[in-house]
């Protein structure tokens, strides 16, 4: 089995255009959560979100190919780019014909689908864009990235809800550890901000009126956000021998189904989803530092996650620094995974542990070390990243520092 070293991150969100502010934001505990602008929410129960602020795709796509993507694609693509120049790859034709695409999407095209519903429902048009149906499939985020570098080997989406990119990054390591490919570009992106999807969260009545406030006692729910984020991932060795920057290495994954309910979380499922990574990669409780948490905000899932790892660190626990990003960068949904994995491979790099942001009042069903509101300085050497997906649906990835 070859070691994978993750060699490129390429992001885009609330938090920034791209890694370098990606980073800073995480650094400096700034939330990208504000007002949402780009979807009228005048009548929607709640009004914030973690938006892309005043993206338009011209810096980066002309308008005939735009007209081909949708908002969703479009932040794959545009994450993969970065991740791709970050790594330095040296494309030749067999590494084009033999290199993975592996990316996670949870609703993609949902804005050009309620378009379209708006055109037939609503204004009872008699057609809609033509283009409806290859901008919303949930793998054009895919094969755009695939078009983009000419890569003809094997590319495909994973669809798993909130641990969509979590799955799709652990289906690609799992590929270049065992030599299928020698080199992968996986990750996530999601753009759920049209009106259409706002009112079936606000049915679910998990979004929060306010801001994120992960593990708080006060907290009120998720904000949702959209973004991407794009790794590209190949074996450690070639990645030393061609003098790549190592940011950090990828050395376990676990998955698990909860076969319990449909939204509501469960701890055993967390459980074995954590326990499956740590046999995967073969690490003692013991030998970690940092979670980076699922950490949704909603009053069932963070004392639940809360509980899923005490049982499975015990008193190691205490000693442990748990946080969630989603409080700065919303919950991305299938981007989210790839978010937070980007997020723990910076903070293994950086020596810096992203906080709790938004963080108010001390919870003592979730009694863990949260990084309340304020980055810490440590040396941290293997971290793990937790997605727990509705539909009882885990994914679990353990990194180490390079």
């Amino acid at each position: 089995m070859r070691r994978v070293a993750i060699t490129g991150i390429g992001t885009i969100s609330a938090l920034g255009r791209n890694t370098a502010e990606f980073a800073e934001a995480l650094r400096a505990g700034r939330s990208g959560i504000g007002p949402i602008e780009s979807t009228d929410v005048s009548q929607v129960r709640f009004q914030n979100g973690a938006e892309v602020k005043d993206y338009s795709h011209q810096p980066y796509f002309d308008d005939r190919r735009a007209d081909f993507m949708d908002r969703f694609a479009q932040f794959a693509v545009i994450a993969a780019r970065e991740a791709v120049e970050d790594a330095a790859v040296a494309w030749t034709p067999e590494l084009r014909e033999t290199a993975a695409i592996i990316t996670g999407s949870c609703v993609g095209g949902q804005s050009t689908e309620d378009i379209g519903f708006q055109e037939v429902y609503k204004l009872r048009h008699n057609r809609v864009h033509p283009l409806t149906i290859p901008k919303t499939m949930a793998n054009a985020g895919a094969s755009h990235m695939s078009m983009e570098f000419g890569i003809t080997g094997p590319s495909f989406t994973i669809s798993t809800a909130c641990s969509s990119s979590g799955h799709a990054i652990g289906q690609a390591y799992w590929m270049v550890r065992s030599g299928v490919t020698d080199l992968a570009i996986t990750g996530g992106s999601e753009a759920p901000f049209s009106y259409g999807i706002l009112k079936a969260w606000e049915a679910m009545r998990v979004v929060s009126p306010e801001t994120c406030r992960p593990f708080s006692r006060d907290r009120r729910g998720m904000i949702l956000g959209e973004g991407a984020a794009m790794l590209v991932l190949e074996p450690l060795d070639a990645a030393q021998a061609r003098g790549a920057r190592i940011h950090a290495e990828i050395v376990g994954f676990g998955m698990s189904s909860d076969a319990c309910h449909i939204t509501q979380p469960s701890v055993e499922g967390a459980v074995r989803a954590m326990r499956a990574a740590l046999r995967d990669s073969g690490l003692a409780p013991e030998a970690f530092g940092y979670i980076n948490a699922h950490g949704t905000a909603t009053p069932a899932n963070d004392p639940t996650e809360t509980a899923g790892i005490r049982c499975v660190f015990g008193d190691h626990a205490r000693r442990l620094a748990v946080s969630s990003t989603k409080s700065m960068h919303g919950h991305t949904l299938g981007a989210a995974a790839a978010l937070e994995c980007a997020a723990t491979a910076l903070a293994l790099r950086d020596g810096i542990l992203p906080p709790t942001a938004n963080f108010s009042e001390p919870d003592p069903e979730c009694d863990l070390d949260v990084i309340p509101n304020v980055a810490r300085l440590a040396q941290v050497e293997y971290a793990m990243s937790n997605s727990f997906a509705f539909g009882g649906l885990n994914a679990v990835l353990v990194l180490r520092k390079a």
